[in-house]
């Protein structure tokens, strides 16, 4: 697993705002659109993907872009787990959608000690 949302604190990469800019800056469309700009986007959003794909190892189709962590944790505890295997090991000091998640009765939750000074 390669976890790349560190808490959403990340100082942003002086690359990765450059390589940004000209979509902040107005090359922007819907990728899902058929105009050029959604077309144009859409390239944009592939070629991301193949390269974190290369940079992480994975095929490009594995590779899911999401909006928040809360969208990618919904993800892959209800997108990606069968029904069957929904056992979740979830303690209060971690992330409040998660623990919210594991308080679903769609899930069966394990609550292991929390020693909050180590």
């Amino acid at each position: 697993m390669h976890y790349l949302d560190h808490a959403a604190t990340t100082p942003l990469d002086p690359r990765v705002r450059e390589a940004m800019l000209p979509f902040l800056d107005g090359a922007f469309g819907n990728p899902s659109s058929i105009h050029r700009a959604g077309q144009e986007a859409k390239r944009a959003v592939e070629a991301a993907r193949r390269q974190v794909a290369e940079l992480v190892g994975a095929k490009a189709p594995d590779v899911i872009f999401t909006g928040s962590g809360t969208e990618a944790d919904n993800l892959a505890l209800f997108g990606l787990t069968p029904q069957a295997q929904r056992e979740i090991a979830a303690t209060g000091a971690g992330v409040p959608a998660l623990s919210a998640l594991a308080d679903s009765p769609d899930w069966r939750r394990a609550m292991p000690p929390v020693n909050l000074d180590a």
